[in-house]
């Protein structure tokens, strides 16, 4: 019996260590299974913690390219269809003889109209129509006006239509019949010719020839008349005749012309510079 006994005893020592060891897993594995749970439970958590910093970001875009449409939607109706940045004035520069309303009224701005619609060609056109204007320029000064600026006519000759006419006419130096007055200008030569018109090249090579010549010999002229374009003439107010050409080598013309007139003689021809004539 003692043999036996000897024999369980081992065994059951050995039971117990089982057991214990078999708990001490236990225990190892749930504390692993906590942990596992523990970390299993907190990933979500971390994941929308993250994820919260992103849809705020995605939020704030979303408003900042809304922000932007609408912005720019406003900025589009503001430029091209609201009358806060339309026209309310018009300002004219450059007018002497023709009236600042005048140009106005031809201008036919239309008032309230965006700038950005304004057609200023359209505008240019209307105004360089009339008469007396040359050249004219037309921009937007924001927020609500419109600059026209103009350059008049300035007469350099004039014709008389003559009994029966319709009066007498101012020329510019390109030939253009601009105005009607009712009496001769002093200090302005006449033309004699058939017909004055911008269209004419006589015409042209006429007042093309007093846009030239030297200030203080267009105040001695007192016609100037031509066949050709290459034959202009003029007589001066002591009564000698100038046979001047072209409008070519206008100073050197000049030059001899004012030698010339020292000289005796009625006809005084500078055509050709290099060989000058007089006769009587």
């Amino acid at each position: 019996m003692s043999s036996t006994s000897q024999r369980r005893r081992p065994s059951e020592e050995d039971e117990r260590d089982r057991a214990a060891l078999a708990r001490e897993r236990r225990g190892r594995r749930s504390e692993e299974e906590r942990r596992r749970t523990r970390a299993t439970s907190t990933r979500p958590q971390a994941r929308a913690r993250a994820t919260r910093p992103n849809r705020r970001v995605e939020i704030r875009r979303r408003w900042v390219a809304l922000l932007s449409v609408l912005t720019l939607i406003a900025l589009v109706y503001l430029l091209f269809f609201s009358s806060m940045l339309g026209a309310k004035d018009v300002s004219v520069t450059g007018s002497r003889t023709v009236t600042a309303d005048q140009i106005r009224a031809m201008a036919a701005v239309p008032l309230d109209k965006p700038l950005l619609r304004l057609s200023t060609d359209e505008i240019r056109d209307r105004v360089a129509g009339m008469p007396g204007i040359a050249t004219v320029e037309v921009s937007r000064s924001w927020p609500n006006t419109v600059d026209i600026t103009v350059t008049e006519r300035t007469a350099i000759a004039f014709f008389d239509s003559g009994p029966g006419g319709d009066g007498v006419h101012l020329v510019d130096g390109g030939g253009v019949v601009f105005k009607t007055v009712p009496a001769r200008p002093a200090g302005l030569p006449e033309l004699k010719l058939p017909k004055v018109s911008a269209d004419d090249p006589v015409t042209r090579a006429v007042t093309a020839v007093l846009g030239v010549i030297p200030e203080q010999l267009l105040k001695q002229v007192t016609t100037a008349t031509a066949k050709t374009p290459a034959s202009v003439e003029f007589t001066l107010s002591s009564g000698k005749i100038v046979r001047w050409g072209t409008a070519e080598q206008t100073d050197r013309k000049a030059k001899v012309l004012a030698a010339l007139l020292t000289q005796e003689g009625k006809v005084y021809d500078v055509a050709a510079p290099e060989l000058p004539t007089i006769t009587s």
